[in-house]
């Protein structure tokens, strides 16, 4: 498998995860969300399988969502109200935002399937208290894996699970670092595709995808880039867009780092490789940067945004957020604010995961590179 398959698996991933099942005889179990607990699905020998939504029309939807309600919940709903997601064994919904929270409600009622779990995890996370609810939610998490896929998590593949998510964390970060060294040997299109098949493939296959792909990359011969290129930060929930990465380039532009669930908040932290597997895995969530919909201090995301300006000598930041997003839409005045104190250049662009990039938000774009 190449770059190339990886850009074809998103355009239709339950296809794979059918053959997954017939080929490889794998459970699928659907998720939300990067703040779902991977590594205990992976323990419990199925497949972690993140719904990301593809660019349907919404139809189905619409009887039971409000069309205020963001684009990646209407268009989860109305893919597994038209049966696409029957290939699943199972759905797990973290607790996060308001909308995906009511999307798990509306969906245990209208999508039958194997089992449906919701993991609640704590939104305050920086105290003791939020520490040991944490641990009790995974355990809690992994007995009702255990129940609903009929296995048993044994303490060793908790530790296999830990060592090969480490290990796919650090190679995407390796092939992210091999970008900011040299944009010309991976297109940003390329790596949006690679981060986000990270949560859909079979991680095994994952790992060995990686290297070969790290491999490449170092064999390659090419001149290094010595075009003049703006370098931009991207920060948001997703970027569903991956043409959008394309109009970044065709502009002179480039993305360096991110702070996205489909970038950098997925695939940066490590776990303890040596302590209690459970309590490892809780650690990672409470400490890693958190999304608008958690909390562990005033100004923790707005200070974590400035770093990697500075940290990646970006010229500016792009906030991409979906049309209707509460939690980045609430987010967005308090972080623009430290950015501006900063005088660092930035923008917003509203996104809808079933529009096209229109030639409107093409020439905003546009304009704001040509100021940076």
């Amino acid at each position: 498998m190449n770059i190339e398959d990886l850009h074809n698996l998103q355009n239709d991933p339950y296809n794979y995860a059918l053959r997954l099942k017939k080929e490889g005889g794998k459970k699928v179990v659907g998720y939300f969300c990067s703040y779902t607990p991977e590594e205990l699905i992976f323990a419990a020998g199925a497949t972690p399988f993140r719904i990301f939504g593809t660019r349907s029309t919404i139809n189905l939807a619409d009887a039971h969502l409000q069309s205020y309600c963001c684009s990646p919940v209407r268009i989860a709903l109305e893919e597994a109200l038209s049966g696409k997601t029957t290939v699943l064994d199972g759905i797990v919904f973290p607790h996060t935002c308001d909308s995906i929270q009511r999307l798990s409600d509306i969906w245990r009622l209208n999508v039958p399937l194997p089992f449906h779990i919701d993991v609640v995890l704590p939104v305050k996370l920086n105290s003791e208290s939020a520490r040991e609810y944490m641990i009790d939610v995974l355990h809690k998490f992994m007995k009702e894996l255990e129940k609903n896929l009929e296995v048993k998590i044994t303490e060793e593949a908790l530790r296999h699970a830990i060592a090969l998510y480490n290990k796919i964390r650090e190679s995407i970060k390796t092939i992210s670092d091999m970008r900011l060294i040299n944009p010309s040997l991976l297109k940003g299109s390329d790596f949006y595709s690679i981060v986000k098949s990270s949560m859909i493939m079979d991680r095994n296959d994952l790992a060995q995808i990686l290297s070969h792909i790290i491999q490449d990359l170092g064999a390659k011969k090419e001149t290094p880039d010595v075009t003049f290129r703006k370098r931009l930060v991207l920060t948001g929930a997703m970027c569903n867009h991956p043409d959008f990465y394309q109009i970044v380039e065709d502009g002179g532009g480039v993305v360096v780092w991110d702070d996205l669930c489909t970038g950098s908040r997925y695939f940066e932290g490590q776990l303890d490789s040596t302590g209690d597997p459970v309590i490892s895995i809780a650690e990672r969530y409470l400490h890693r940067i958190e999304c608008p919909a958690k909390h562990s201090g005033l100004s923790t995301r707005a200070e974590n945004l400035l770093d990697i300006v500075q940290n990646k000598n970006a010229d500016g930041v792009v906030f991409l957020i979906h049309k209707f997003c509460d939690p980045h839409s609430f987010d967005y005045p308090y972080l623009k604010k430290h950015l501006d104190n900063e005088r660092i250049p930035n923008t917003l662009i509203e996104m809808e995961d079933q529009a096209s990039i229109g030639e409107r938000l093409k020439t905003r774009f546009e304009a704001f590179l040509e100021m940076i």
